[in-house]
């Protein structure tokens, strides 16, 4: 593969941008996988890399990968990959103040943002993968007891309807990785609470044919609530993962467990009967509507604003849901390949990248078997979204040579730490 060579700046750079900003087909994929799986070291030498200029004192980093103690060893095989996965975890303690969340730095620092439910779904996962139960269960109760209302509803001012089911979600990863010492007992009662508030949406939602429940998909289109189908599959997915892990630990939540497994079960397959009478028949198509409403057709999957928060976070998003049959799951791969969805494997929107939530696509692809291209976005995310010597990962960044386009925000800076974990032949659950 020809490296471009970075000379008559910004001259250059302006060409390659707008070439890459018409391109439907991220423009490094089949060379990259033209003889097998990515390289690294070949990603690495494509692109300058970013150099962003922030991040938390690398000191304290250092101190906390110091310290680290994982079960099992980071060992993938490249040292980039280790200290990617060591940076992300270091970040937590480092981000967080003491128990308390933080989504990231600068205006991602405001206390507004301590309640974003992505931020506790993401360091859960990565700390419990890693074997650091502790911490994670300690973190989560934490979460639970301050960011949930009484009545089931997270107190997050734009939280997003597929995030209760994410939550469910993570509480039986939780338990599955860890055990319930530290958090279940003081915990039950409000994840009860929250089941049962996704389980009113639902039976609210039954009264209008399609069975499916409006709500936002996204903070910054809060107030665009309508029948989004990665949400309403995480919904569906948390509740039968809620009714697995009450039968598990032997507990007696509201509503019986057969009843919770019956309502996911429906909402489950009135959500994939809404996506094949939604999607066009034709499977080259690379417009896959989120929604049952109409959408305007863009031009490509970052045309407009929809088709961008489609093609960077509801596609991954219902790709990690396991909703999907083999057939309709590849077609949302497909589309983001045909649509111009990526670029080198990170999440295009509008004329950046924004990664934060790339590993919800990672493990999307990990499940279909989709192992190259699994490869290219983990490495293009650990080659270009995150700063060259720091390893500081911001949330969005132009295209290479990447610049802030938003600050450093923790979720983001998990995805590697997250996805590599599905590279140890030890089995995570």
């Amino acid at each position: 593969m020809e490296v471009w060579k970075w000379e008559g700046w910004p001259g250059s750079a302006m060409r390659k941008w707008r070439e890459w900003r018409e391109a439907f087909e991220d423009p490094f994929r089949e060379e990259l996988l033209a003889s097998g799986a990515p390289d690294l070291d070949k990603v690495l030498s494509l692109l300058p890399r970013p150099t962003v200029q922030q991040g938390i004192d690398p000191n304290v980093i250092n101190g906390n990968i110091e310290r680290l103690e994982t079960n099992p060893e980071v060992n993938l095989g490249h040292p980039l990959i280790d200290l990617s996965v060591k940076t992300g975890l270091a970040h937590i303690d480092a981000t967080f103040q003491g128990d308390h969340p933080k989504y990231g730095l600068g205006s991602y620092g405001r206390s507004v943002v301590d309640g974003f439910p992505q931020i506790i779904i993401s360091v859960v996962d990565a700390l419990s993968a890693w074997g650091v139960k502790r911490r994670a269960a300690r973190l989560w109760s934490y979460w639970l007891l301050n960011m949930v209302h009484d009545d089931g509803r997270l107190t997050y001012r734009a939280a997003c309807l597929g995030e209760y089911g994410q939550i469910l979600h993570t509480a039986a990863i939780l338990e599955e990785r860890a055990g319930t010492e530290g958090w279940w007992d003081e915990s039950f009662r409000i994840l009860d609470r929250m089941a049962e508030h996704v389980l009113r949406l639902r039976s609210e939602a039954e009264k209008d044919g399609s069975g499916l429940i409006v709500g936002p998909a996204d903070e910054d289109l809060y107030s665009m609530g309508r029948r989004y189908f990665h949400t309403n599959a995480w919904l569906a997915k948390g509740l039968k993962r809620w009714a697995e892990l009450c039968e598990r630990v032997n507990a007696s939540p509201s509503t019986p467990m057969d009843t919770i497994r019956e309502v996911a079960a429906a909402l489950a397959r009135d959500t994939v009967a809404a996506i094949r009478r939604t999607w066009p028949e034709d499977p080259a198509d690379w417009w896959l509507p989120p929604c049952i409403e109409v959408v305007e057709r863009p031009r490509s999957l970052t045309d407009t604003l929809m088709a961008s928060y489609t093609n960077y976070r509801y596609y991954p998003e219902l790709l990690s849901s396991g909703l999907l049959p083999s057939d309709l799951a590849n077609r949302v791969v497909e589309a983001r390949l045909s649509g111009g969805g990526q670029l080198c494997g990170m999440s295009r929107f509008d004329d950046w990248t924004d990664d934060w939530p790339l590993a919800e696509y990672l493990y999307g692809l990990w499940s279909l078997g989709r192992k190259d291209d699994f490869l290219l976005s983990l490495y293009g995310h650990i080659a270009y979204q995150q700063d060259k010597d720091n390893l500081t990962a911001c949330e969005q960044l132009t295209f290479p040579p990447g610049q802030p386009v938003a600050p450093y925000c923790l979720p983001c800076q998990l995805t590697p730490t997250r996805a590599a974990r599905l590279l140890v032949k030890e089995k995570i659950l």
